[in-house]
């Protein structure tokens, strides 16, 4: 029997539309024409245009239509996976801008298989923007995103890249070209292409599209000279890139200022006097991977930045001046920050790696200061864009008119564009119903617990003060385990099961082994452990009381232990505002600021899991560490009202687990909930969770628990 023989009729196809599309058929005649123009097919492909119809119907039965308008087009333009990524496509635009872009997109099935047919050869941003970034994240200065676009430029904060690249003829070669751009455009970030205000120097030009377009051949010639010297393996894959793309070279008249451009000591003012000597010139073909300038939206993004990061760095320091003075004199009030704000200084140290450039060290009252990370990379970018910190950033926030560190704006800012100016992350979100992601489709912001400055540390410590010397001991045993080592050939005591066997085998003609000793040997902690803290509405009252409690007994051990942990709270309001509570961070040591910020956990919202679990993954991948854990305290399932409750936030929650798990993370979850047998294996797995049903044995049972899953 062929597939054509086993097809539906036209008349079981008009039934089944009928059956998705009814809400939107009632207004039209019938669905004959549908129906008539999915009968050709074979049943295969009458099955996946069906199952689509019925899952877009979910979303939007209008949608839904359109799609089955067009869907035999689709079907005799593209293979599946064409198909499905189509389908994909305008899907996400119904969820960014709405129905009639989103039918624009199943209407435009012509011009979408044609760059599918592109595709084939190509590669396609989505699949190596995550390799880029981390790519990315081993050149120097500043993270960046990576989006895509129409056209190649970077802003500073974000490098636009196209949606596809399929000028060579293979993925590999294609890859390369993507490495090759988003390098060229990071070099624009690095080598200080927008120090100089390119604006208002391009402005005074007779033609300032002409003397832009110039300056950037200059440009490129100045940054392709210092990869050259920084990165010459890059270098000599992007000038191959040049050589199969057949470009030319550069004009002879330039040949003299070339040799300036490409001198070590060369800058963005080099190249703006090589635009005045050349203006007038004929300009060469862009290069492969040069794109387009545009320093007006460069300007705007720096901008926006460096005053953000003004006031982050002020605050920065305030904090830093509360932590001494905090060591100085535990539980007094901190300063006033007048008076300091003086004691504040830059110092600056030749690099011997890199001539001309600087180490850049913080002072305070002419003593370096121990700089956490976060505050290193502030550091470092401001010094990307500006050469140094000025003297007006090195002043401690008081009460006056800055915006503190953690105020929050506006969450529909971040559909206006600027959410990488506000300090979100867009992260995916799994629709289990599409099979497919829903892309950037949560806003998650860090912001810090707000410390309470009361005795809750102390009445816990004195509450299970017996508990919490058991504890030590357990956890002080832990750091100085040790481990038998049989069968080595150097050792303190006999094996004798293997003396024993090489005793047997020596008497079958066989060589007496060397490896019949045992030793011990101390077994090395290398453990990263991140603690994600339910804080939704419904862990109001003596949950709430308990968790914090868990949270203060299991700090104590494990400062015993010795092992890295940070402490992370959650909660928020709809996929627009997934707040992630910064209770200790790694690279924190367990201060009296961290002991405030635990009595300061309280109850917010609800509990949107996904986006919380691939930020913390996120974070944990930035920490070197042999063994990583992401362990979870919550007191019931995945939950929000807009409509993230049920199947949709548990399978959302389960696919972010399965993206920790590949990074090598290991997830487990510590519950209250007495129904978590029904959803927890299914998220978590068979063994990697428990249920504690009595809140008030929780704080012991937590410790308890952490010390079984490491060792």
């Amino acid at each position: 029997m062929t597939a054509a023989s086993t097809s539906l009729s036209a008349i079981e196809l008009e039934e089944k539309l009928d059956e998705y599309l009814d809400p939107v058929l009632s207004s039209r005649r019938t669905a004959v024409n549908l129906a008539a123009g999915l009968a050709e097919f074979a049943r295969d492909q009458q099955d996946f245009a069906l199952r689509w119809v019925g899952i877009i119907a979910k979303t939007n039965a209008e949608l839904a239509y359109q799609f089955a308008a067009q869907a035999p087009e689709g079907l005799r333009l593209m293979p599946p996976d064409d198909l499905e990524s189509w389908i994909i496509q305008a899907m996400d635009a119904y969820d960014r801008m709405g129905l009639y872009p989103a039918s624009a997109e199943f209407q435009n099935v012509a011009a979408y298989a044609a760059r599918a047919r592109a595709r084939s050869i190509g590669v396609s941003l989505d699949s190596v923007s995550g390799v880029l970034e981390i790519f990315l994240r081993g050149l120097s200065g500043r993270a960046l995103k990576v989006e895509a676009c129409d056209e190649v430029y970077t802003d500073t904060t974000t490098l636009f890249l196209p949606a596809t690249l399929a000028r060579l003829p293979g993925k590999a070669d294609n890859f390369r070209l993507y490495k090759a751009i988003a390098a060229h455009q990071w070099a624009q970030t690095w080598y200080g292409t927008y120090c100089a205000d390119l604006t208002e120097v391009l402005s005074d030009f007779p033609d300032p599209d002409y003397a832009t377009r110039l300056f950037y051949a200059l440009e490129t010639a100045r940054l392709d000279a210092r990869i050259a010297t920084d990165l010459p393996g890059l270098y000599r894959d992007m000038q191959r890139l040049k050589t199969e793309l057949g470009e030319t070279s550069y004009p002879a008249s330039w040949h003299g200022h070339l040799a300036s451009l490409r001198s070590p000591a060369a800058s963005v003012r080099t190249t703006i006097g090589a635009l005045q000597a050349l203006y007038g010139t004929d300009i060469p073909a862009a290069q492969c991977y040069q794109g387009f300038l545009y320093p007006a939206r460069a300007t705007q993004a720096m901008a926006q930045r460096l005053a953000r990061e003004k006031d982050q760095f002020h605050a920065a320091l305030a904090r830093l001046l509360e932590e001494k003075h905090r060591r100085a004199e535990p539980g007094a009030p901190a300063e006033e920050s007048g008076a300091d704000s003086e004691r504040f200084r830059m110092q600056r140290t030749p690099d011997p790696d890199h001539p001309g450039k600087w180490h850049h060290e913080l002072a305070l009252d002419g003593q370096v200061v121990a700089i956490p990370p976060d505050v290193k990379a502030l550091m470092d970018s401001i010094i990307q864009d500006l050469g140094d910190i000025p003297d007006e950033y090195l002043v401690a926030a008081g009460d006056g008119g800055y915006r503190r560190e953690g105020e929050e704006k506006n969450p529909d800012d971040v559909w206006k564009g600027t959410y990488h100016e506000e300090g979100a992350f867009l992260y995916n979100e799994w629709d289990y119903r599409r099979q497919h992601y829903r892309k950037h489709w949560c806003v998650l912001r860090e912001v810090d617990v707000h410390p309470v400055e009361d005795d809750f540390v102390a009445r816990t410590r004195a509450k299970y003060s017996a508990s919490i010397a058991s504890l030590r001991r357990s956890f002080e045993a832990l750091r100085g385990e040790e481990r038998l080592m049989k069968r080595q050939k150097n050792g303190d005591n006999i094996d004798f099961d293997a003396l024993v066997e090489a005793y047997a085998d020596m008497h079958h003609g066989m060589e007496l082994s060397e490896q019949v000793l045992t030793k011990r040997q101390k077994l090395e902690r290398d453990i990263a452990v991140m603690f994600m803290v339910d804080m939704s509405g419904s862990t109001k009252g003596w949950i709430n009381d308990a968790e914090r409690e868990a949270l203060v007994l299991l700090c104590e051990a494990l400062e015993v232990l010795g092992d890295r942990y940070a402490i992370y709270g959650f909660s928020g309001i709809t996929r627009k505002r997934c707040d992630l509570y910064r209770i200790k961070r790694f690279d924190e040591p367990y201060s009296i600021s961290v002991q405030a910020r635990i009595s300061g956990i309280k109850p917010e919202d609800y509990t949107r899991m996904g986006a919380t679990i691939r930020h913390l993954t996120r974070l944990l991948n930035d920490v070197e560490a042999r063994t990583k854990l992401l362990i979870t305290l919550s007191d019931g399932k995945p939950d929000d009202y807009d409509g993230y409750r049920g199947d949709y936030g548990i399978e959302d929650t389960r696919q972010a687990l399965i993206e920790a798990k590949r990074d090598g993370i290991h997830p487990f979850c510590i519950t209250i909930d007495t129904e978590a047998r029904d959803y927890l294996p299914h998220m978590y797995g068979a063994v990697n969770w428990t249920i504690i049903d009595d809140v008030r044995r929780l704080p012991l049972k937590v410790s308890e628990i952490y010390r079984r899953l490491t060792t």
